[in-house]
C-alpha cells in the first residue's frame, strides 16, 4: 500500500523544482512564469527506512524492495480557480484524488523570481489557496445538501448521519475554516471521508526556504508555524534549491554537503516522516533470502489486514502470523536465533501490527 501526495501552491513557489528533487526526474518543467505546470506530474520515491538495510545484511537478503509513495505536482492554483480561473477546476480535481496535500510556500526573497501577487507573503499564499479550496467544498457540500435532507426526511439512517455531518462542515466553511477541523467520532469517520472534501485532507505547510535559512528557518517560518497550528496542519521548513542540489550528487557525497549545510538528512526523509505521520501510517516488514521488503499499513491494522497488503488471498485465507520485533530480529542475528530466544510469536487474527514488526503469514489457499 502506498499513498499519494499532492504538491499545491501558487505559481513559482518551488512546487516543481520541490517535485524535482524528490523524484529526481525532470517531468515537471520548473519555469519562471506562471501556469507551467498544466497536466499533473506523478513520480514515485522509494520510502528511505535505514531499517530495511540491516534486516537485509541479517537475512541474507538478494534484494531490498522498499515501501514506495507517490508525489502528485499539480499546477500552480490562483485567486478563483474554485470558478475555472487559470483552469482551476481541473487543478480542484487532481487535489481530490490524493489522500494528503503539501501546500509549498515561498519564504525567501529573490528579485529575480516573478511572484504572481507581486510580493512574498506566505500567509497570504496559504489563505489564497486554502479560500480556493474552501469555496470548491462550499459549493460541492451546498448542491448536495438537497438531496441528502430529503432521504434523511424518509427516516434514512444514514443520511441523517451524513446530512449532520454537511451541515457542521458548513458552519466552518462559511467561516472561513477548513473542513478538516469538523469534531467527529470514530463512527462518523467513514461517512465523513465519503463527502471527499478538499479541505477535510490532511495538511502538510512546506516552508520553501533559501540555503541560508535551511537549517534554523526565518522569520517568515515561524508565522507558518503558527497558522498551521491554527489550521489543524504540520509543517517543515525545507529548501527547494538545495534539494535539487542533493539529488545530483552521488549518495557518498551526500552527507557531506549536508553537514556543511547544517543539515543531518536530506527534505524527503522528513517530509515522508511528516506524511505518514499525518496519514497514521507505519511500516512492517518481510524478510527471506530473495528478498527483504518493506510494507507500509495504517496504524492500528490488524494482521489479516496487513498480510491483505501483500495479496487479498493472505486476507482471506490467514491463519496466523510469526511475528518478530524488529530489535529482535537484528540484535539476535535473524529468525532462526530470534525462535529459540522465545522471540518469535504467533499472532491470530486480533493482533494490532506494530511499527517494525517482521512477519511470516501462514494461510490457507
Amino acid at each position: 500500500m502506498g499513498f499519494k501526495m499532492g504538491i499545491v501552491g501558487l505559481p513559482n513557489v518551488g512546487k516543481s523544482t520541490l517535485f524535482n528533487a524528490l523524484t529526481r526526474t525532470a517531468n515537471a518543467q520548473a519555469a519562471n512564469f506562471p501556469f507551467c505546470t498544466i497536466e499533473p506530474n506523478t513520480g514515485e520515491v522509494a520510502v528511505p527506512d535505514s531499517r530495511l538495510d540491516k534486516l537485509a545484511a541479517v537475512g541474507k537478503s538478494q534484494q531490498i524492495i522498499p515501501a514506495r509513495m507517490s508525489f502528485v505536482d499539480i499546477a500552480g492554483l490562483v485567486k478563483g480557480a474554485s470558478k475555472g480561473e487559470g483552469l482551476g477546476n481541473q487543478f480542484l480535481a487532481n487535489i481530490r484524488e490524493c489522500d494528503a496535500i503539501a501546500y509549498v510556500l515561498r519564504c525567501f526573497e529573490d528579485g529575480n523570481i516573478i511572484h504572481v501577487a507581486n510580493k512574498v507573503d506566505p500567509l497570504a499564499d496559504a489563505e489564497v489557496v486554502e479560500t480556493e479550496l474552501m469555496l470548491a467544498d462550499l459549493e460541492s457540500l451546498e448542491k448536495r445538501r438537497t438531496g441528502v435532507e430529503k432521504k434523511a426526511k424518509q427516516a434514512d439512517k444514514d443520511a441523517k448521519v451524513t446530512l449532520d455531518l454537511i451541515d457542521r462542515a458548513l458552519v466552518l466553511l462559511r467561516e472561513g475554516k477548513s473542513a478538516r477541523l469538523v469534531v467527529r467520532s470514530a463512527e462518523e469517520e467513514k461517512p465523513f471521508n465519503e463527502l471527499q472534501l478538499l479541505t477535510s485532507k490532511p495538511a502538510l505547510y512546506v516552508c520553501n526556504v533559501d540555503e541560508a535559512s535551511a537549517a534554523t528557518g526565518n522569520a517568515m517560518t515561524k508565522q507558518v508555524e503558527e497558522y498551521a497550528r491554527q489550521h489543524n496542519a504540520a509543517v517543515i521548513v525545507i529548501s527547494a534549491e538545495i534539494e535539487s542540489q542533493l539529488a545530483q550528487l552521488p549518495d557518498v557525497e551526500q552527507a557531506e554537503y549536508l553537514e556543511s549545510l547544517g543539515l543531518h538528512e536530506p527534505g524527503l526523509n522528513r517530509l515522508i516522516r511528516e506524511a505518514y505521520q499525518l496519514l497514521g501510517l507505519q511500516t512492517y516488514f518481510t524478510v527471506g533470502p530473495k528478498e527483504a521488503r518493506a510494507w507500509t499499513i495504517h496504524k492500528g491494522d490488524r494482521a489479516p489486514q496487513a498480510a491483505g497488503v501483500i495479496h487479498t488471498d493472505f486476507e482471506r485465507g490467514f491463519i496466523r502470523a510469526q511475528t518478530i520485533a524488529y530489535d529482535d530480529y537484528v540484535t539476535l542475528g535473524g529468525e532462526v536465533p530470534a525462535k529459540e530466544a522465545g522471540k518469535a510469536r504467533d499472532e491470530g487474527k486480533e493482533y494490532v501490527v506494530k511499527d517494525g514488526d517482521v512477519m511470516l503469514f501462514k494461510f490457507n489457499t
